[in-house]
């Protein structure tokens, strides 16, 4: 599932060819920005080879979470370019993959983009999302850090909600968030992806605007990337799901905005 970015003659024929031939490009779907600037990849995890490179993410676990449990061995490379956060029966207990870049990689402002692909059963969801330590601190509206949820999705009709908390999550906790549907998204591999600038959040599917906000003041400090699954009944109820049934992430890719 690997196309990279050296485009030159080999690139723009095989662009030609993804649209001749109804299939689609493995480049990001980037979105557009203002004149006079540009998007340049600053880092990346193509989930090649077979191991996850721990030297950009943290497997999360062994500990509960929610409804059922985040293990490390739920986290995994599929040895063919994806990275698979599993969700499987555990003797009595549910179980699930989760992976951050907490202390790996922190980063502010730019656009961040995964391209992955749904699961199909009921009663656990998948989010890409972006935390820091500020987040649960109070008084400063949402500018010391807020919890950025790019996508979770735990419905299976192609709806999917985007969110932001900020001033922790207790009584002074507050939020902002929308939700979609677009049913091309119960089907094969998306881009989901947020442009972060200091003023404003702007969401993206496929490189398309689907909802923009500036509530909470807008983080001013680096975040950690976070790719999770969790169990809860939000998503439906897990002892009706048939599994193990996965969360797919073809890559995922940080670019700074810059001048040109």
């Amino acid at each position: 599932m690997r196309t990279h970015f050296a485009l030159g003659v080999t690139g723009f024929l095989f662009l030609l060819t993804a649209v001749a031939t109804g299939g689609q490009s493995e480049g990001a779907s980037l979105p557009s920005v203002a004149e006079g600037k540009k998007l340049t990849l600053v880092w990346q995890d193509e989930f090649s080879g077979a191991t996850l490179d721990e030297t950009k993410w943290n497997k999360l676990g062994d500990w509960k979470r929610r409804d059922g449990f985040w293990v490390k061995e739920d986290a995994y490379l599929s040895g063919k370019g994806t990275l698979l956060l599993r969700t499987k029966k555990d003797g009595d207990r549910y179980t699930c993959g989760a992976i951050n870049s907490r202390g790996k990689f922190e980063h502010r402002f730019g656009y961040y983009v995964a391209r992955c692909k749904m699961p199909s059963e009921p009663g656990h969801w998948p989010a890409f999302w972006m935390m820091c330590s500020g987040v649960n601190q109070v008084g400063d509206d949402g500018r010391d850090g807020t919890e950025i949820d790019i996508m979770e999705i735990p419905w299976r009709d192609g709806k999917i909600t985007m969110n932001l908390h900020w001033d922790g999550y207790g009584k002074d906790h507050k939020s902002a968030g929308t939700k979609i549907t677009l049913p091309e998204l119960k089907e094969g591999f998306h881009d989901y992806g947020l442009l972060w600038t200091s003023t404003e959040y702007v969401f993206y599917v496929d490189g398309r605007e689907v909802w923009r906000s500036s509530a909470g003041g807008v983080s001013q400090v680096p975040e950690f990337l976070k790719l999770t699954e969790e169990i809860g009944t939000w998503a439906g109820d897990i002892a009706k799901a048939r599994l193990p049934d996965y969360f797919e992430v073809d890559y995922v890719r940080v670019y700074d905005l810059v001048d040109k």
